[in-house]
């Protein structure tokens, strides 16, 4: 009997902060028909004429200033994790780590699981919410190269694990040394996606955007959205530190371009708490596993210079899972819970 394969997958980074290799970085991701679903001419136009060439800089020096000897933090903790998980298995796993954008491919992952001749391969993109633009995008890709194999060997995909107890108890874990209750407010931020990719994948057409807070409890009609998704983890986490309801706010940060995106802003709702007198509020970033640039630079860097310019004091980011023992059993429970 072969081994079992088992393939992470992340979003992805640029090989260095240079200016040349994030544009390179960019291009992939941004030109991902998933990402920006725009028809083709247009999205070419976007992203290579405009949004690459002006925004590449600026992202090259913003990642020049979470880059360490180790990397960026993003691919260190994906790497780091994928060992942890390979010790923990054992010899009857394979684990290959990849990254849907740049490097290590998603390509070089499975060639290197086709040429150990796996009998199975487990795919767990680690997104715990399921979006289109992100884990929609890494099925794809899976699904389109294995389709050039003359044999393929039995493939799941883990869809998401947003209400998983085990991540849940991790996020909470890692805020309590915090203190929660001593905050003025605390914030939930989840990475934000466009209306319209809401809106396209409730397939009820009746839902989404249509009903009274319709993602503040997971029905049969959006239990496959995005921000129904983030709506339930954020509760969970909550729940589980004894956070009221009144004390807690989801919100939706890193919009690009004019379009509405999910709502509330994180930006909006810190400069109105600064504004009404909150001085200290602790963010939770439950839509990342790892910390990288949306949570060390965008949260703890750019926000707090906008919470303070507002009149508040201090925002404290609570650390993503990264490599901590609780990522690593819910991972090894993930891979060992067949896939419904």
């Amino acid at each position: 009997m072969g081994k079992k394969g088992v393939l992470l997958v992340n979003l992805g980074t640029p090989d260095s902060p240079s200016t040349a290799d994030v544009r390179k970085y960019l291009a992939e991701f941004l030109m991902d028909g998933r990402v920006i679903d725009v028809p083709y001419p247009l999205r070419a136009l976007l992203v290579r004429g405009i949004i690459v060439p002006f925004r590449g800089p600026k992202s090259a020096k913003t990642y020049r200033a979470i880059w360490s000897d180790k990397g960026s933090p993003l691919m260190h903790y994906s790497v780091r994790s994928a060992e942890l998980l390979k010790e923990r298995l054992g010899d009857e796993y394979h684990v290959e780590l990849a990254m849907r954008y740049q490097s290590p491919s998603i390509q070089s992952a499975l060639d290197k699981l086709k040429s150990a001749k796996v009998d199975s391969i487990q795919v767990i993109p680690l997104f715990p919410q399921y979006a289109s633009a992100t884990t929609g995008s890494i099925h794809d890709k899976v699904m389109e190269i294995v389709s050039t194999w003359q044999t393929i060997p039995s493939i799941s995909f883990l869809n998401s694990f947003y209400d998983d107890e085990g991540m849940v108890k991790n996020f909470a874990e890692n805020g309590k040394k915090y203190q929660p209750e001593t905050f003025d407010h605390i914030l939930f931020s989840f990475h934000g996606l466009p209306q319209r990719h809401l809106r396209k994948g409730d397939d009820s057409k009746q839902h989404c955007l249509k009903v009274d807070k319709c993602c503040e409890t997971i029905t049969e009609n959006n239990k496959f959205c995005y921000s129904a998704q983030c709506y339930r983890t954020a509760q969970l986490i909550a729940t589980e530190l004894g956070i009221p309801k009144e004390k807690y706010t989801i919100t939706f940060q890193s919009r690009l371009g004019r379009d509405p995106w999910a709502q509330p802003y994180t930006s909006e709702v810190i400069e109105h708490l600064a504004e009404h007198g909150a001085k200290n509020i602790l963010v939770f970033c439950p839509a990342f596993v790892a910390d990288c640039l949306e949570t060390i630079f965008e949260i703890a860097e750019e926000y707090q210079e906008e919470f303070v310019e507002a009149g508040g004091e201090k925002i404290q980011l609570v650390e993503s899972l990264n490599d901590h023992p609780m990522w690593i059993d819910t991972l090894e429970r993930l891979v060992k819970t067949p896939i419904n």
